[in-house]
């Protein structure tokens, strides 16, 4: 999943940024763009049980109630899900609003629709973002860089044009609820992480149906130990050697259920990905220093090595790398607005319960352990940077040090 622009936005589909799974924290370095290849055709590896999840998204995880407003989004491979969604949101009093959005309908914004309209006002967007008071969306991507070939201008001027809707949810305190989290079992997802679809499937919807009691245990663990802390030092053999500090930030935890004191807080507090298992927050402005090394990953469907950031004053000074993905991910970032250039977040995985193989060639925020950074947007995790763009950077296998002492130590967290 890519956080770079609210959960929300996946909702509306009359926008293509609304239609194609590219916002935030970036799941991984190339899920944000696309061509879809002929041998990845969709296949539906569905939950066990479509309608005690759907009771379960609804009552336990998102909180609906009566009088709700319930805006539901997703794709035609889970449609029953989806129809469970809608149906037990009026079982509880509320009401929905279904929508449906796929790659199909995000290629043809780019083949057929006038560059002119890229950066037009979404007003109907912004009318249709002051009515929810909940948002539920399934990741509804199915092809490996889909807007691949789609110029780094207009990928730009679309993001831009659409952000004010998402920052509207986040100002309205909409409960937002996103199913993917950079893990959904699509047939090129399986293949970056070495296993068949079957399998991705069966961690998958496992992750996503594990208790999430103890997620909370542990997740207010770690926001305690990071809140009371003022410095992290990341590092890793690869390179990376990373300073921020977080004094007096705040931390937030996606343990999989927004609580009522999470309702209280509002904000990024009522946003949930899952599967869960995440402790993050926008560090204090400013401050990052040093290197990022990302040794493997992907953009827009290609491979990237070495990809290399480094920071002086929390602003990355150059960025680096090599592979073909990289001439690409250069591209976007230099057609892109101030605040691109700004250190974003950083993001410890919680859950002990989801491992990546070890022969994957992608990562993931959530597993126990992970130590993810990136640039740009991070009103996800209570910054102040709307630019409708990122770079996530995971680096599996870090150390990291809290003001000297270990939290988490070649990948294995200790706080």
């Amino acid at each position: 999943m890519n956080r770079v622009l609210p959960i929300a936005l996946f909702l509306i589909a009359t926008s293509i940024l609304l239609s194609c799974e590219q916002a935030g924290p970036t799941a991984n370095l190339g899920e944000s763009s696309v061509t879809p290849a002929a041998s990845e055709s969709p296949k539906v590896v569905p939950a066990s049980d479509l309608e005690a999840l759907s009771n379960r998204l609804i009552t336990d995880v998102a909180g609906v109630k009566e009088g709700d407003i319930v805006f539901i989004n997703g794709g035609a491979r889970d449609l029953e899900l989806l129809e469970n969604l809608a149906t037990d949101s009026r079982k509880a009093g509320a009401f929905p609003l279904l929508t449906l959005s796929s790659d199909r309908m995000a290629r043809m914004y780019f083949e057929e629709v006038p560059e002119k309209y890229d950066s037009q006002s979404p007003e109907l967007d912004l009318r249709l973002a002051t009515i929810p008071t909940v948002s539920i969306s399934i990741d509804s991507n199915e092809a490996e860089g889909l807007l691949a070939d789609v110029s780094p201008a207009r990928l730009a001027a679309t993001g831009a044009a659409a952000a004010p809707v998402g920052n509207l949810y986040l100002k309205r305190n909409v409960r937002q609820v996103a199913v993917g989290n950079g893990l959904y079992p699509t047939v090129w997802r399986a293949k970056r992480f070495g296993i068949t679809q079957e399998e991705l499937a069966k961690s998958f919807w496992t992750a996503v149906n594990t208790d999430y009691s103890a997620l909370q245990t542990t997740g207010e663990r770690v926001r305690a130990a990071l809140s009371a802390g003022k410095e992290l030092h990341i590092t890793n053999s690869n390179g990376t050697d990373l300073k921020v500090r977080i004094e007096g930030r705040p931390f937030f935890v996606s343990d999989g259920i927004i609580s009522a004191e999470d309702v209280k807080k509002g904000g990024p507090a009522v946003s949930v990905y899952l599967p869960a298992g995440e402790v993050y927050c926008a560090p204090v402005a400013g401050t990052a220093e040093g290197k990022v090394v990302v040794s493997r990953d992907f953009y827009a469907g290609q491979e990237l090595t070495d990809l290399t950031l480094t920071f002086v004053a929390g602003k990355l000074t150059s960025i680096n790398g090599s592979g073909p993905g990289f001439p690409k991910l250069k591209a976007q970032y230099d057609a892109t607005g101030a605040g691109k250039e700004l250190f974003a977040f950083v993001d410890f995985g919680i859950n002990p319960n989801f491992r990546t193989p070890a022969a994957s060639r992608l990562g993931n925020w959530i597993q126990s352990g992970t130590v993810t950074v990136g640039i740009g947007n991070n009103t996800w995790a209570g910054g102040d940077n709307k630019i409708s763009y990122g770079v996530t950077a995971y680096l599996p296998g870090s150390s990291v040090t809290l003001d000297g002492k270990p939290a988490v130590q070649n990948g294995v967290l200790k706080l």
